[in-house]
């Protein structure tokens, strides 16, 4: 006679294989300076991993597709991580790098989930993207997690949801933050502060210490201040999804 509990014979849930889309910027460009600049590096290796680690699919675009620039300065020695370390061993994240797909061959219908890194590089291209700013409102109207870190949170500045506000009026959010454009010698570079343009907009913005990890989740909405809070806010993206 068997006595088993017949719920005890079912197999166990299996986590939900879920597909996240990571936009990257092509910007290289440090405004009207000479100097170059891009994504930064430990901003995208530590999510594309974490989202990789958990079972999930990882597409990544970006504006022009293909390589987007990395700003060198995330490839110093004092800025790697296992993550980055990872990703200059690993042949398929370094080709799913190399081969972004083109932004506006996507469609959010198709994601759970969007994630934008960070670097200076998307304040001069995706702030402004039309398709990106689309790509945000969609997948916010779907009810969908929308989350990024460090400059990538500059991205939503111009998305607006549903009732034509813009979308982060009244959340609770964080980014990059005026100490931190400050430290680095970029206020007078950058074409607006992070900081005091989300407060404008009305949002709820905090701020943890310079450079330690800080992130902040208001119902699907997910943001990072600085690199420190990559691996994080992709976790608390992962608890969201």
């Amino acid at each position: 006679r068997r006595t088993t509990p017949w719920h005890s014979l079912r197999h166990p849930a299996q986590p939900c294989k879920m597909k996240v889309l990571m936009v990257c910027t092509s910007n290289s460009a440090l405004g009207s300076t000479d100097k170059k600049t891009g994504m930064w590096l430990e901003e995208y290796c530590a999510p594309y991993f974490t989202f990789k680690d958990a079972g999930h699919s990882v597409t990544v675009a970006s504006p022009k597709g293909g390589a987007p620039p990395i700003d060198a300065g995330s490839e110093a020695d004092n800025f790697l991580s296992a993550y980055t370390k990872r990703h200059s061993e690993d042949e398929e994240s370094k080709q799913v790098m190399a081969t972004t797909t083109r932004l506006d061959t996507v469609n959010a219908a198709e994601y759970d989930a969007v994630f934008f890194p960070g670097g200076h590089g998307p304040l001069w291209d995706l702030v402004e993207d039309p398709v990106s700013i689309s790509l945000i409102e969609a997948f916010w109207a779907a009810g969908k997690p929308v989350a990024s870190v460090c400059h990538g949170v500059a991205c939503l500045k111009n998305a607006k949801g549903p009732d034509g506000e813009a979308l982060t009026k009244g959340k609770r959010m964080t980014a990059f933050t005026n100490a931190e454009e400050a430290a680095v010698g970029l206020t007078a570079v950058v074409p607006f502060l992070i900081e005091d343009t989300f407060k404008a907009l009305g949002a709820d913005f905090s701020c943890g210490a310079d450079w330690a990890p800080h992130v902040v989740v208001h119902g699907k909405l997910v943001t990072g201040q600085n690199p420190a809070s990559s691996e994080q806010t992709a976790k608390e993206l992962l608890k969201v999804m």
